[in-house]
C-alpha cells in the first residue's frame, strides 16, 4: 500500500513576495488567480513536472520488475478490467 500524499502546502508570506516580485519586472508571466481560471485550465508549468515524471516512471518500473511478477500484475488488472465489465 503506498502512502497517503501530504496536503499540499501553501507558498509562505516570502515565496509569494518573491513571485510577485518577479512578475512586476517581467521575468516570469503573469499568473490568473484561481477565480479567474477556468475549470478545466491548470497551470503548464505544474503539468510539464508532473508529465515528465510520469514518462520516466514506468518504463522504469517494467525494466526492474521479474517476468513473473510483471505476469502477476498483468494478470490482476485484467481481472480488475474484466469485473468492471460484467458488474
Amino acid at each position: 500500500m503506498m502512502p497517503k500524499k501530504p496536503a499540499k502546502l501553501r507558498p509562505d508570506l516570502a515565496e509569494v513576495a518573491f513571485r510577485v516580485m518577479q512578475e512586476a519586472v517581467g521575468d516570469v508571466p503573469k499568473t490568473k488567480p484561481p477565480s479567474e481560471r477556468s475549470k478545466g485550465e491548470k497551470n503548464p508549468e505544474a503539468a510539464a513536472k508532473g508529465s515528465k515524471g510520469g514518462l520516466k516512471g514506468g518504463p522504469a518500473r517494467a525494466a526492474n520488475l521479474k517476468p513473473g511478477k510483471a505476469k502477476e500484475i498483468a494478470m490482476k488488472a485484467a481481472k480488475a478490467r474484466w469485473a468492471k465489465k460484467t458488474r
